[in-house]
């Protein structure tokens, strides 16, 4: 819904701000008052083609914003995230243009930048315009097929539709891949076959370069650390070894210990100690050096390897590397890749069986989809049908009568999609003998406007969070017929927001809410258009004006008075 509009510098606006209210809400003034000026003001805000002639004579740009309040399930909130546009949840929707003298024009959404055609794209979510130069709306012929769905209310025909068109494309997709791959069989195949006997050959298993990397550098150190190990066990039994000596130094010690007798007391005593003291010394070291050779000998073993297992080694990692290389991928993928060769190759021995089986999937999807696509052919024509009766129903009161609508459906199946196959167009007749046509090459001016209010009150009009514009949609009309033209904007305002551009009292007087749109003098030479919120005794003033003209006399206030009235 629209709740703000903002204007600086446009045509003959300098300034400004009017906030608007849900329900029907009528712009009245005279004519030339500038009704036109402000519709394109909110058209540019919306996205609409910007104009250098816009730009007014209060300075070198012009801008327009307008404001709009969304429910949390508007589809403009799909939009906006997909653009990466921040709006937190609650928050007014903000479009807003400026337009500079030479043509030039930018576009922001709650103050961020963004692109005209990002704006536009909002513009048509929240705003509909029908009038005799507007191309949005009904007279985008590009919406009626959902306009027509919305109306029949085909949900489940649609995502009937829908997945059989994926299903199809899927099946169709498949079928084109293994066609592809039997056209290129036999080159592949003799490829296919020689790289898989390499790769059968390397029998390359997962994680297996990493080890033997680890192994190749263990074997490249062998050699070496086998010397260093000889060197230090040679250098233990230098002189007839450091064990023998230990053990004759032992022997000695029990000798000198024997022939000091017994006893703790004395000399002998204190030398006995000492004895005993290097004789467990010696023990120990003894032991130690025994566990020491022990160790030399367990590493020494450790490093004695199979003759040529470096070679043996360094054959294998440098084959699975050469592999990984010429398919151009990592040694651990070189197991997956031989199972995708083998998935291939298969493929290519049964692409005969394989595409038969194919072409049967394609066929049966195509079924699938073609019974699906008819079903929602056939409600879309039961619904068309409706939607003409109840436009047709509609038209005589607002002096149509002798105009005819109808819902065009052609089906074309090479422009079969997830929609099906139909285009939908909604055409008129304005009078008998004439050929139907495209709403805007048939009607014009407020006929325009009339067929299109009579469409939107028969789709049940007012979709959520959409303002609707309807511009003179009262124009040649006076009377019963305007009448009846505003009930149904009306009708319409109920379920959203309706705003009307009308001459006609008799609608004025069934708004919720009313403004002026008004030209007056600055008091600098310059004529400037302004908007005045009415209510209470101006509006009263006003619906009498329109009855009787710039001479309001007291029958047309009591007139005013009835239509307000109801």
């Amino acid at each position: 819904m629209l709740t703000a509009l903002s204007v600086r510098n446009i045509v003959l606006i300098d300034a400004l701000d009017a906030s608007f209210d849900a329900g029907l809400c009528a712009l009245t003034g005279e004519t030339g008052a500038g009704k036109s000026i402000l519709l394109g003001a909110l058209g540019l805000a919306a996205g609409e083609r910007a104009d250098r002639a816009q730009v007014g004579t209060a300075g070198d740009e012009g801008r327009a914003a307008a404001t709009f309040e969304i429910s949390a399930d508007h589809p403009v909130h799909a939009l906006i995230a997909g653009a990466g546009i921040d709006v937190e949840p609650g928050e007014a929707l903000i479009l807003r243009r400026r337009v500079t003298a030479d043509g030039r024009s930018q576009g922001w959404i709650n103050d961020q930048p963004a692109s005209i055609g990002l704006v536009r794209q909002l513009g048509d979510l929240l705003v509909e315009v029908h009038g005799q130069h507007d191309g949005r709306g009904l007279l985008d012929p590009k919406s009626h097929r959902g306009l027509l769905d919305a109306y029949c209310g085909n949900a489940k025909e649609r995502e009937a539709t829908g997945s059989a068109w994926r299903q199809l494309a899927e099946a169709r997709e498949r079928l084109a891949t293994l066609q592809e791959m039997q056209a290129t069989a036999a080159e592949q195949e003799a490829f296919l076959r020689h790289s898989l006997e390499e790769l059968d050959a390397l029998s390359p298993v997962q994680d297996e370069e990493a080890a033997l990397a680890e192994e190749r550098k263990f074997l490249q150190n062998a050699e070496q650390a086998l010397t260093e190990l000889d060197e230090a066990r040679q250098a233990l039994d230098t002189d007839g070894g450091l064990a023998a000596r230990l053990n004759g130094a032992l022997r000695g010690m029990e000798k000198v210990r024997a022939s000091l007798g017994e006893g703790d007391s004395g000399i002998a005593g204190t030398a006995r100690a000492a004895i005993d003291r290097a004789a467990g010394a010696l023990d120990r070291a003894l032991i130690e050096f025994t566990e020491a050779e022990d160790a030399l000998a367990d590493a020494a073993s450790a490093f004695e390897i199979e003759p040529g297992r470096l070679n043996e080694v360094e054959e294998r990692l440098f084959g699975l590397r050469a592999a990984a290389r010429k398919h151009d991928v990592a040694v651990t993928d070189l197991p997956e890749l031989r199972n995708e060769l083998t998935e291939r190759l298969d493929a290519i021995e049964t692409a005969d069986d394989r595409v038969k089986e194919a072409r049967k999937s394609v066929a049966a999807a195509e079924a699938e989809y073609n019974a699906a696509a008819e079903r929602l052919t056939r409600s879309r024509e039961k619904g068309g049908k409706a939607l003409a009766k109840a436009v047709m129903g509609e038209l005589p009161p607002l002096k149509l009568e002798k105009a005819q609508f109808r819902v065009d459906i052609a089906t074309d199946t090479d422009r079969a999609g997830p929609n099906g196959r139909d285009r939908v167009a909604f055409q008129v007749m304005t009078n008998p003998g004439t050929p139907f046509g495209p709403l805007d090459k048939i009607a014009s001016g407020g006929e325009l406007s009339r067929f299109a209010l009579a469409i939107k009150v028969s789709l049940s009009g007012g979709e959520d969070g959409l303002t609707l514009i309807f511009d003179e949609v009262d124009q040649g009309v006076g009377g019963a017929v305007a009448a009846a033209v505003g009930k149904r904007l009306k009708r319409l305002a109920e379920t959203g927001q309706t705003l009307v551009v009308t001459h006609s009292p008799q609608v004025a007087a069934m708004a919720d809410h009313h403004w002026k749109i008004e030209k007056t003098d600055d008091g600098k030479d310059r004529v400037r258009t302004t908007l005045r919120a009415l209510s209470g005794e101006e509006r009263r003033e006003e619906i009498a004006r329109m009855l009787s003209g710039e001479n309001v006399t007291d029958a047309a206030r009591a007139q005013a008075d009835e239509l307000m009235g109801g």
